[in-house]
């Protein structure tokens, strides 16, 4: 039944609330209970139920624990709970969904149009001076990365190696460990990561 004449519409989930419905819809059709998800994840069950019922917002750390457990990676969780993800052709700079972590202030902005069959996706992230970023895995093992800075400067770590990216620099890997990324300032560093599926 629709609202009442003159009543306004209801707002549209947010970008958050459409990931909490989707981190929730994944664990019930693998059967898994919070407290298995908990186990495979390393995150408090309390923390889970929470971030299902969208009462906290997910860092990006957070996420990337939830996507090596469902085996996927971030781009395509998030080109899942896009209201327009038809295998569109083109996405206008003004429809590229941007998510923001604010316990950090990452900001990832998906630059590719979302495709569930397809292995490759641009995503560009943004980083503010002095934000660092762990992720304890990889989402799918062997995914492939190239990084390529656009302004200022990120030192990536990977499985204990360091490298300090200037703009214009590039760097091809493929994800099987531990992966950080850091901002040493003063300024945001902003890049941009192709991300293949092996």
């Amino acid at each position: 039944m629709g609202s009442p004449a003159g009543s306004p519409a209801p707002p549209a989930a947010s970008l958050d609330d459409r990931l909490a419905l989707r981190i929730a819809a994944m664990r019930v059709e693998r059967g898994w209970s919070l407290d298995d998800l908990a186990r495979r994840t390393g995150v408090s069950r309390s923390t889970l139920s929470r971030l299902e019922r969208a009462e906290i917002s997910p860092t990006a750390a957070l996420l990337g624990k939830l996507c090596a457990a469902y085996g996927t990676p971030l781009s395509r969780l998030i080109a899942e709970v896009e209201s327009d993800a038809a295998a569109a052709e083109l996405l206008r700079a003004d429809e590229q969904p941007v998510w923001r972590d604010k316990t950090t202030g990452f900001v990832r902005r998906s630059v590719s149009p979302p495709h569930p069959g397809l292995r490759a996706d641009l995503i560009e992230g943004v980083l503010r001076p002095g934000a660092d970023i762990v992720y304890d895995g990889p989402p799918v093992a062997g995914l492939e990365h190239h990084v390529w800075v656009l302004e200022g400067s990120v030192e990536i770590t990977l499985d204990g190696s360091s490298y300090t990216l200037n703009a214009g620099d590039c760097l091809r890997f493929r994800l099987w460990g531990t992966s950080e990324y850091r901002c040493p300032g003063p300024d945001p560093v902003r890049y941009l990561i192709a991300g293949v599926m092996p």
